[in-house]
């Protein structure tokens, strides 16, 4: 995994799942405005079908449909200790062309992270591994499957979880896991995603959900239909007025020349920089919001750092 594969990650808002047997939603899936799109070979798929899905998958993935979107391409893959896995893993070691991000299901050690990215591996890097903690066991190694080298995220499975722990499936309830992904997300400095949102016609819901999520230290959710890609997307795109503050933190400590100084009143330090520096490059990649910026050195150096 490259460093601007780990960007690409960290920069996402919104993440929807596509299963990988219908592949005439592929197209529309990558117009909806998600910022990536899951093709998924594993919980959406039937057992018979996922010889024709994968096969629909690979072939996409390699043509100029694909290739002529802005949208980041990721594979879900069966788990690695099932057959389906195990074929899916053959056929994408043969295969010409790998998207940036393979998502693994149900990971529950780093063996399974090392055995899919040695499989995966290509000359000059390999594609970066989200990993999907669906589990208690999976939730109990968390911070060291996110340490490992290939993994570029971790995303939050909490129906799988829930079941798992004989919990609700609820935001009290599932606190402490959603608490311990984003902690061991941070730690190792990958993206954490949040749970699809399962209701589809409470838009209300969706948008406090994807808002307490983002508050927590989550990056993006993941969705299950389209019409969720703008909610969340609003959810995770700084403000105006979030991108103007994050340009006078930057600016405020660069001209303080020191490791800490005071705005408006309120004390700005490292950590505080180093959100608002996230803030300006997730503005500029997504709008240009961050533009005005870019007339600073300071300012244009954190953005492109």
């Amino acid at each position: 995994m490259t460093m601007t594969t780990q960007a690409t990650l960290s920069g996402l808002r919104s993440v929807l799942f596509v299963p990988a047997d219908r592949p005439e939603r592929f197209q529309k899936a990558g117009a909806c405005g998600a910022d990536g799109v899951v093709l998924d070979l594993e919980d959406a798929v039937a057992p018979h079908a996922k010889a024709r899905a994968r096969e629909a998958a690979l072939s996409f993935l390699a043509g100029d449909a694909a290739q002529a979107t802005s949208t980041l391409w990721v594979l879900r893959i069966n788990h690695i200790k099932t057959l389906a896995g195990l074929e899916d893993l053959l056929a994408l070691h043969q295969a010409k062309h790998l998207p940036l991000a393979i998502m693994l299901p149900k990971v529950e050690s780093v063996a399974e992270v090392e055995a899919a990215a040695a499989h995966l591996h290509r000359p000059g890097g390999g594609p970066a591994i989200v990993a999907l903690i669906e589990s208690s066991r999976g939730l109990g190694v968390a911070d060291a499957i996110a340490g490992h080298p290939a993994v570029g995220a971790l995303a939050f499975g909490g129906a799988d979880l829930a079941a798992d722990l004989g919990a609700e499936m609820a935001w009290e309830p599932l606190l402490f896991a959603r608490s311990r992904i984003v902690q061991a997300a941070a730690t190792h400095q990958v993206a954490a995603w949040d749970v699809p949102f399962l209701d589809l016609r409470d838009e209300a819901g969706l948008v406090r959900e994807a808002t307490a999520a983002k508050a927590l230290g989550f990056r993006a959710k993941l969705a299950i239909h389209p019409a969720q890609a703008a909610g969340i997307n609003t959810v995770f795109s700084p403000t105006q007025r979030q991108v103007e503050r994050a340009f006078q933190v930057v600016e405020a400590l660069a001209r303080a020349a020191g490791g800490v100084c005071v705005l408006d009143g309120k004390m700005i330090d490292q950590p505080v920089v180093l959100a608002a520096e996230r803030t300006l490059r997730l503005a500029n990649r997504l709008t240009g919001a961050g533009r005005d910026a870019l007339a600073s050195p300071v300012v244009a150096g954190a953005i492109a750092s």
